[in-house]
């Protein structure tokens, strides 16, 4: 069992953040699960296992970056599970919105989106609630799927997906499903961004207002950089679901698997995602690549 300590190599620029404050508090971001509950279970089992080993002071918080949903066969049991955490562990659970979870809303208004969800992985999440999805572009069937999904979904879930938070901030960092843009205030990030940005975001060599602690782009294993933390270890195919572990600028990496070498800023190849690829919403309703 781990977590082990990641940091850039020694030679990485000094930057403000390596003395960022999580305000004191012990708190644990937990990557994209997209419906692996099988890990999701594993990954919180071995949190617990941390705090049981690092005593903290105060109530330790617990951070889920969005994408609960899609692609994995569990979708309705990972929300189960996350609500249940929310609302019966000793942790300060807070859950932020992914892209999948906006489709998700959005396939509930307005059905004819449902072939573009259907491609980047909603037909899972609509297995999970026991909804046969359609299997080609018929909107009268894809207009009956969202009916039949309306109909499965408890009202819990329904109310947890519209109750989830774009971001949020303690202290010197960041929490968001995708990443920001830079040169924008915070408040003013568009929803849009937050929820679906890459290249402008990953690519930015510049600090942030704050450090970013984010998911939406797989990695082969967690990133850290200077200025940002990405912990979507792609669990969905790689088996792999990750949490960053992080008490003011002690910065550590939980894992399912045993711990891959971490990417930072001077070993990440130019393709910047190996072996994953990602697309625009427009392009991902193509080509399926959210």
């Amino acid at each position: 069992m781990w977590p082990f300590r990641s940091r850039p190599r020694p030679e990485a620029p000094t930057t403000a953040f390596e003395t960022a404050s999580t305000e004191g508090r012990l708190i644990y971001a937990i990557g994209d699960v997209h419906g692996r509950l099988d890990l999701l279970r594993i990954l919180v089992g071995r949190i617990a296992d941390d705090l049981s080993a690092a005593l903290p002071t105060g109530r330790p918080m617990l951070v889920l970056l969005g994408d609960y949903i899609d692609r994995g066969e569990q979708s309705r049991g990972v929300i189960d599970m996350v609500m249940a955490l929310r609302e019966r562990s000793g942790f300060d659970v807070r859950c932020l919105k992914g892209n999948h979870e906006e489709t998700l809303l959005n396939f509930l208004d307005d059905p004819t989106t449902g072939p573009a969800w259907g491609l980047f992985g909603g037909r899972a999440t609509l297995k999970s609630y026991g909804v046969t999805p359609p299997q080609g572009v018929n909107l009268v069937e894809w207009e009956a799927a969202r009916d039949a999904l309306a109909d499965a979904l408890p009202e819990r879930h329904l109310a947890f997906f519209r109750s989830l938070s774009n971001s949020l901030v303690i202290g010197d960092y960041l929490y968001v499903h995708a990443g920001i843009r830079h040169g924008v205030e915070l408040e003013a990030q568009s929803e849009r961004d937050m929820l679906w940005i890459r290249d402008p975001f990953l690519k930015e060599d510049r600090p942030f207002e704050k450090f970013v602690v984010h998911g939406h782009s797989p990695t082969n294993a967690p990133y850290f950089g200077p200025h940002r933390i990405c912990v979507d270890t792609g669990a969905y195919a790689t088996g792999v679901l990750t949490a960053a572990r992080l008490l003011d600028a002690d910065r550590r990496f939980i894992s399912t698997e045993a711990p891959q070498p971490v990417e930072t800023a001077e070993t990440v190849q130019p393709a910047w995602r190996r072996p994953f690829t990602w697309a625009t919403p427009d392009q991902a309703a193509a080509a399926g690549q959210a």
